[in-house]
């Protein structure tokens, strides 16, 4: 977008300064991201985002959920005695004419602007420091919002819901679209994911009966995701357009998942394919260090159940988009697909092989 209309756009927000100057920032997958530098010293530099509203259709309700996440945190922040509160959480910018909506619609597309928090990087390097830092941060992030007082909406619906994913497989093998469910491969495989089925559901099955309580989560959980200062210190929890209501296994579960692989999902050798023990315990003990005050007793017991539980999502999902004709994920050929569910299912058997060890060290972790 020409640099015209976006500071056409920008102009609608209640922002400090005279902009100088808008240009790309980053390489994000979902938004079109931009830093838009103002001038002088004191006015703060912004990000102007493009919203992807064919991912996130409701954004009304996508920016209702993060102004009360940010809203609430500060809250926390403040009471917690903390001094740089502007660089420890996410400031949207609230429109000129309309104080209650931060963002904006423009010939379709739907942007927001929040403060640059300056001086601050992200990390992409998954190592036992960044992981126990990610662990502590993600954790933190849902204790203080344990406690919001509004209830959110599901930006994605059935984002991370076994039983809407195994219902989205076993439909597709039903109708075979593309002539591939009965491929031998893929047959053994469903037989893999069925013989599992009933106890990979267990999460829901658990919060039907009350026994398992729905949190705020991340739903996005990876190192990258979090800001942190020059000398190396968390400063906040970034990207917050799937912060919705959850199962806490599916921030502790999902990172876990791409952050502990040995090898990228869709590695060919599966024999490469391993679960790093070095990550799990550092990412568990920064987890627990920051969940701990409010986690159950029956969440803290499954954690390493969750661990499995989003290698086997992750194979019921590009198994289903194999099946399906690859219409979701970009493939590189025509197996790509069925790689990436069988690299997943083999991640899931290295995660059984540890289960004994890794629930002993979740329930001997302080």
């Amino acid at each position: 977008m020409e640099e015209k209309k976006m500071l056409e756009i920008i102009e609608n927000f209640a922002y400090e300064g005279k902009v100088e100057s808008v240009t790309p920032l980053g390489e994000g997958l979902i938004n079109d991201t931009y830093l838009v530098h103002t001038a002088g010293v004191f006015a703060p530099d912004y990000v102007l985002q493009r919203i992807n509203h064919v991912v996130f259709p409701d954004v009304e309700m996508l920016m209702r959920n993060i102004a009360a996440v940010t809203a609430h945190i500060r809250h926390k922040l403040e009471q917690q005695g903390v001094q740089d509160i502007n660089r420890r959480c996410l400031n949207f910018i609230r429109l000129r004419n309309d104080s209650q909506r931060n963002y904006i619609e423009a010939d379709g597309q739907y942007w927001r602007l929040m403060v640059f928090i300056e001086d601050s990087v992200t990390k992409q390097a998954v190592d036992a420091e960044t992981s126990r830092a990610a662990g502590k941060a993600f954790g933190q992030f849902e204790a203080m919002l344990a406690d919001i007082p509004v209830e959110l909406g599901e930006t994605i619906p059935n984002f991370h819901n076994m039983e809407f994913r195994l219902h989205q497989l076993r439909q597709v093998v039903s109708e075979d679209p593309e002539g591939r469910a009965g491929e031998p491969q893929v047959q053994e495989l469903l037989r893999e994911i069925e013989n599992r089925s009933v106890d990979m559901c267990r999460a829901e099955r658990m919060g039907r009966e009350g026994l398992l309580p729905r949190r705020v989560c991340h739903c996005d959980t990876k190192v990258n995701n979090m800001l942190y200062d020059r000398d190396g210190n968390v400063l906040c929890v970034i990207d917050l357009d799937t912060v919705m209501p959850g199962f806490v296994f599916s921030d502790y579960g999902d990172f876990l998942r791409t952050g502990a692989a040995a090898v990228a999902e869709d590695f060919g050798d599966m024999n490469q394919v391993a679960f790093r023990m070095d990550i799990f315990r550092a990412f568990t003990e920064g987890y627990l260090q920051g969940a701990g005050s409010f986690l159950t007793p029956i969440e803290k017991e499954n954690l390493a159940w969750a661990a499995g539980l989003f290698p086997y999502m992750q194979c019921v999902r590009f198994l289903w988009d194999y099946l399906s004709g690859d219409h979701y994920w970009k493939c590189r050929y025509e197996a790509h697909n069925f790689i990436r569910a069988l690299n997943q299912f083999h991640l899931l058997l290295d995660v059984e092989r540890h289960m004994p060890e890794m629930e002993d060290f979740i329930m001997q972790a302080k």
